[in-house]
């Protein structure tokens, strides 16, 4: 019956997606061609989570949907989004730290901090800095598709002068038009009293389907949201983190350690002052477009050749590893998992299994990185994949560590030239920036089975090892119906907001009731008075 209902909704929402484009073809479209860039109606037209998007966020009511996808695409036009780059911001706003992305809260959604101190209200810089802000969720969007985000704005030392109530709408409209289901939560932390009147505004501007995703928190109750390494030192954290420019703040990637250590080359070994430039480097950059290498592995013709004495026993590498059942297509490398390393606590869900294919004419060299190098070991984690063949990468958990939400992992893969012998160290310090393609994966904890799984211990189906991956496999189907379940919880919104419309509605009418009683009351004591003899 539920397999009946899910298959249900996912028909009518292919056809409200189906129902959606035509309608946006029909009506808007055929005004005028000029009112949109060909490339966001063209990935209108092709991506459906993008058009699904829109709809959940509208409660899947095809005709607000459809306004809201026609004011997006004209701001995107406006502002240039698909064009914004680094060199077209004035340098000054990356410098002054008012606006960036770094950290995670509890729930693995990313941090995007506004510094509230460092916002002055300037009417010249206003369309400079809407840019700013659009740069950094169109970065962040590419990076990491239909994840959300949750907005720190950190209130300390601010005052009314750093209000500027027509850029902080423009916040909240990208987040409400312009990007939907971007948000997370939004948290005012640290909030002077004196602001609390601009701020009942803002929450008005937000709407219904986001004003529960307004908190606010002082420097203790922030901690509920986000742990201590994430938070800054004046809101009673850990986290060392210094915002300097250059380079953009970001996932601090870095190599992970070999299931049997690193390899070093004997170049490496030789240049002890180029190791520390490094280290030096990943300290002050948590930039991953700029490849910052703590420990730069190189897989010598040794490694390489030990690589192929492993392909022997490649089954038993892999055996006992999470195997991913979604993949991503790129332009080099097919990638499976398409969004998500699942691992748990007990001792079969500390492995995962990366597969890469080659889907070029050429070889295909690879990488691997990660934002926590110390908990996790990956086999390999760097090397090369043949024309037409695909390369399994283990990942595993290493010792007693856990695996967290904000851990992340960063794929990289660049197109080889087939007639040259080049050693892998080399190639990636001569590739073009552009020439590599990147893919990030997050982490996704599962809880633990064991609770589950113990009183069926004594069943003869469930102890066999065969029953219980069948078990595992059962728990990751669930994560696929997830979009069905946020689906069932925008249904049960809808008719949330039509039930306090007629509470609403009643209290009118009990008002106008009131009302009337009044007034015939009033009308019985004129009558009443009149009647008296004078």
């Amino acid at each position: 019956m539920a397999e009946l209902e899910q298959h249900e909704g996912e028909q009518d929402i292919e056809k409200k997606i189906v129902e959606t484009r035509q309608k946006f073809k029909n009506e808007f479209l055929q005004e005028s061609t000029d009112k949109y860039d060909s490339r966001d109606v063209e990935r209108l037209d092709k991506d459906d989570a993008l058009v699904e998007g829109y709809l959940q966020w509208r409660l899947c009511v095809v005709e607000d949907a459809l306004k809201l996808i026609d004011e997006s695409l004209q701001w995107r036009k406006e502002f240039g989004v698909n064009d914004l780059t680094e060199s077209a911001i004035p340098r000054w706003m990356f410098e002054t730290g008012a606006v960036y992305l770094h950290g995670y809260d509890k729930e693995g959604n990313k941090l995007f901090w506004f510094k509230v101190k460092l916002h002055v209200k300037d009417t010249k810089t206003i369309v400079d800095k809407k840019k700013y802000v659009a740069f950094w969720l169109e970065r962040y969007a590419k990076k990491e598709p239909g994840m959300p985000l949750t907005v720190i704005f950190d209130m300390a030392e601010s005052g009314l002068s750093n209000i500027d109530m027509e850029f902080v709408k423009y916040i909240i409209n990208c987040f409400k038009v312009y990007y939907p289901k971007f948000l997370s939560k939004m948290i005012i932390v640290d909030m002077p009293w004196i602001m609390n009147a601009a701020w009942k505004i803002v929450k008005s501007w937000l709407g219904p389907e986001a004003v529960s995703k307004l908190k606010f928190a002082s420097r203790s109750e922030v901690h509920g949201f986000i742990d201590p390494e994430y938070l800054p030192a004046h809101m009673g954290g850990t986290d060392p983190f210094k915002y300097s420019y250059p380079p953009l703040p970001d996932d601090d990637f870095q190599t992970p350690i070999c299931e049997n250590g690193p390899i070093v080359s004997e170049d490496e070994l030789e240049s002890k002052e180029g190791d520390m430039e490094s280290k030096d480097a990943l300290e002050s950059s948590f930039s991953s477009e700029v490849a910052v290498k703590p420990k730069k592995v190189n897989f010598l013709e040794d490694s390489l050749r030990a690589e192929d004495n492993d392909k022997g026993d490649a089954s038993s590498r892999t055996k006992g590893a999470r195997k991913p059942l979604t993949t991503f297509k790129g332009a080099l490398l097919d990638v499976s998992p398409a969004e998500e390393l699942s691992f748990g606590s007990a001792e079969t869900e500390k492995r995962c299994l990366i597969i890469l294919s080659n889907v070029t004419k050429n070889k295909v060299a690879f990488k691997v990185r990660t934002t926590a190098p110390e908990k996790y070991r990956v086999k390999p984690s760097s090397s090369f994949c043949e024309p037409g063949a695909s390369v399994d990468i283990v990942v595993s958990l290493h010792g007693g560590s856990q695996a967290s939400p904000q851990d992340r992992f960063l794929v990289m893969a660049a197109e080889m030239d087939n007639s040259l012998s080049q050693e892998l160290a080399q190639f990636w310090k001569e590739v073009q920036k552009a020439k590599i393609m990147e893919h990030r994966l997050r982490c996704h904890v599962v809880e633990s089975l064991k609770q589950t799984v113990s009183p069926l211990r004594d069943s003869p189906v469930e102890t066999g090892s065969g029953g219980l991956q069948e078990f595992h496999t059962a728990a990751l189907d669930d994560n696929i119906h997830f979009t069905s379940l946020m689906r069932v919880i925008t249904c049960n919104a809808r008719l949330e907001q039509k039930l306090n419309s007629c509470l609403w509605v009643q209290k009118v009418l009990i008002g106008l009731v009131l009302i009337l009683v009044l007034l015939n009351l009033l009308c019985l004591r004129l009558l009443t008075s009149s009647q008296q003899p004078s």
